[in-house]
Parts: C-alpha cells; structure tokens; sequence
C-alpha cells in the first residue's frame, strides 16, 4: 500500500464517519469508517518507514572526474 492508497482510505473512512448519516441494517458505519482511517493511518506509517530505510541505503550521487590521456597521436 502506497502513501497515496493510504491517504484515500483514510480520506473515505473519514467521510464514512463523519459525514454519511445514512443507516444500514447489520453494519455500522460509523465503525468501517473508523477502520479505514485505522488501517490508513498504519499503511501510511509503513510506507513512510519504507523510504526512509530506502533513503537511507543510497549511496550519494557525487560528480566524476574523467582524467583524459595527455597523449595525442599526431602522425597520420
């Protein structure tokens, strides 16, 4: 789970908790909203852990020098 999947689930589960006031029988959703944000919030931490290690590990990118041969064949 991406950051984006995770900012969507967290930005539904907050629409299903706080702004749908529709009711159905045998599921509350107030509580799978609640859930969604839940699990988005911990995909989101997770995610966030991932690139830090994944920044972490990389080698900084430094300029090369490339040294040229002084050496010239003149001759043709």
């Amino acid at each position: 789970m991406g950051i984006g999947t995770s900012i969507f689930l967290i930005a539904v589960g907050a629409i299903f908790k706080f702004a749908v006031t529709a009711t159905v029988s045998g599921i509350s959703i107030s509580t799978v909203g609640t859930i969604l944000i839940v699990v988005g919030i911990v995909g989101l931490v997770i995610s966030l852990v991932f690139i830090m290690q994944a920044d972490r590990g990389l080698p900084v990118e430094r300029e090369r020098v490339v040294e040229r041969d002084p050496y010239v064949d003149r001759r043709l």
